[in-house]
């Protein structure tokens, strides 16, 4: 069962977040752009709402990059550690999202399925379980 609310934040606490909906989406991005990201094979993205995000300590460091369609991604991280926290993608514009080892508790984390999956590392190993596409859903 997903969370009403839930909190997040950095490793260092400089930065804290709170959502007060449940997430609307959840997904492993396997693009190039989410593996530099995140140092890593995908990024585990939560979206939420914007008008349910708020931040309640920080402010973070925000990295502006074109997505490969035209639009802008803007990367939010911790200044003082360097986690990264927030994506806001501005061809979805009310959507806030989270990665997902930013959550107090990540446990609850259950990806819908896989997307950009021709960038996926060859040694990636993905859930065969989760619907695969070479874009974004829907």
């Amino acid at each position: 069962m997903l969370p009403k609310q839930f909190t997040g934040g950095c490793a260092c606490g400089a930065i804290r977040y709170k959502s007060e909906g449940v997430a609307r989406y959840m997904g492993n991005c396997h693009c190039r752009d989410c593996q530099q990201a995140t140092g890593s094979a995908y990024f585990p993205a939560v979206l939420v709402k914007q008008s349910d995000f708020k931040l309640e300590r920080g402010d973070p460091k925000w990295f502006e990059r074109r997505a490969d369609r035209g639009h802008a991604m803007l990367r939010g991280f911790c200044c003082e550690c360097g986690s990264p926290l927030f994506l806001i993608n501005k061809a979805s514009e009310g959507a806030m999202i989270l990665f997902a080892g930013s959550l107090d508790d990540p446990s609850w984390y259950a990806p819908s399925r896989d997307i950009y999956v021709q960038s996926a590392q060859p040694w990636d190993q993905m859930d065969p379980s989760l619907p695969k596409s070479d874009g974004l859903p829907g």
